[in-house]
């Protein structure tokens, strides 16, 4: 009988992951990960304490042993630095596909072997298959609207040779109906949302604790000062509220277009198709990452610029180590430097990599 350790994340996703591994006949674990200690800088609205409280209730409720496993140090160097440090250099970071990276795949993973098991599990929305050749791919979850491959884009073959994915070939619903039908106690918790340790907070109310504001002006292409900036890191590309610089009598609004990190200036520009810069048919990627057999060849494939867009039609032209160019079938608005591409044959997860 396999040991199985389940990320308990509090939810009811890892939580009915538990369930049906413990009907399959799996030796079945739970933990919650533990990113954030909220006594450090304290948020009214981080949600640790209650996932902590639930994956132990759900844990209790199964009969199956239970543990925090603290990582707050790893995570802190591995995510919180990484997200700092992007948005100090003008870059609009994913955090929650580091963590992913290396986090649940990486160090939880080779503290779950090290304990003596033979694998992990989550509650992702994601299928994994086995190749006659004994690798294996991810493939998206059978509930198209709750498919979380795109969070998976940087993970590698080594990763997921150990990891299972209970949920990934249900639908929601179902789901739902299971976590009642074997009465979990967090049957009707809703989904969370937001970054993986903040919760619904606003982003820049966390990056004010690590980034003093460095005010700057607001341009629009031409060069024409149409305002004031309180810092680079509270914008990202294509934003539409809280510029802060009003919109014409002709009911047209403002967007961020571009940063010019070396004059501290915000462009941006009336929304629209010709909108310097909002648009783009081409971009290139670097630090690409494959779940298993990397594409080596130019060819044609499906690539997904944002967790909730559609996966687009690319052409995918390889520059370098870990390079290529994305030629868009039609053009896609506001691609931020720094945010993660996912990469598609078909419904098969092939990997991701970083825009420039």
């Amino acid at each position: 009988m396999k040991k199985i350790l389940v990320a308990l994340s509090g939810g009811v996703d890892s939580a009915v992951a538990a369930v049906l591994l413990k009907e399959q006949g799996y030796d079945v674990s739970g933990a919650y990960i533990r990113t954030w200690m909220n006594e450090e800088m304290p948020l009214a609205d981080c949600p640790a304490q209650q996932d902590i409280e639930d994956s132990r209730t759900v844990a209790a409720h199964l009969g199956i042993d239970y543990e925090i496993v603290n990582l707050v140090n790893e995570y802190r160097e591995h995510v919180v630095h990484y997200l700092v440090e992007g948005y100090k250099e003008g870059i609009t970071p994913n955090p929650d596909i580091m963590c992913n990276r290396e986090m649940k795949f990486g160090i939880f993973r080779n503290y779950a072997l090290k304990q003596g098991f033979d694998g992990i599990a989550t509650g992702h929305y994601v299928r994994k298959l086995e190749n006659p050749d004994g690798s294996q791919d991810l493939y998206e979850g059978l509930d198209k609207n709750k498919d979380q491959t795109y969070f998976l884009a940087l993970v590698r073959q080594e990763q997921i040779r150990q990891a299972l994915f209970p949920v990934g070939e249900l639908e929601k619903p179902k789901v739902r109906e299971l976590a009642e039908k074997f009465k979990l106690p967090n049957a009707t918790k809703k989904d969370s949302q937001g970054i993986c340790f903040l919760g619904d907070m606003n982003i820049n109310r966390f990056l004010e604790y690590y980034i003093e504001d460095k005010p700057g002006n607001i341009v629009n292409p031409e060069g024409k000062i149409l305002g004031q900036h309180r810092g680079l890191h509270r914008y990202t590309m294509g934003q539409r509220r809280g510029i802060g610089v009003p919109s014409n009598t002709d009911n047209e609004f403002y967007v961020v277009v571009g940063f010019n990190m070396d004059r501290n200036e915000l462009v941006v520009a009336f929304e629209s198709p010709e909108a310097p810069g909002l648009y783009t048919s081409e971009v290139e990627v670097f630090g690409l990452s494959y779940v298993n057999k990397g594409v080596t060849e130019e060819r044609e494939l499906l690539a997904k610029p944002r967790y909730r867009d559609p996966s687009q039609r690319a052409r995918f032209i390889p520059t370098g180590e870990k390079r290529a160019r994305i030629l868009f079938e039609e053009p896609q608005r506001a691609l931020a430097a720094g945010q993660i591409l996912a990469l598609y044959d078909g419904d098969k997860l092939l990997g991701g990599g970083f825009y420039r």
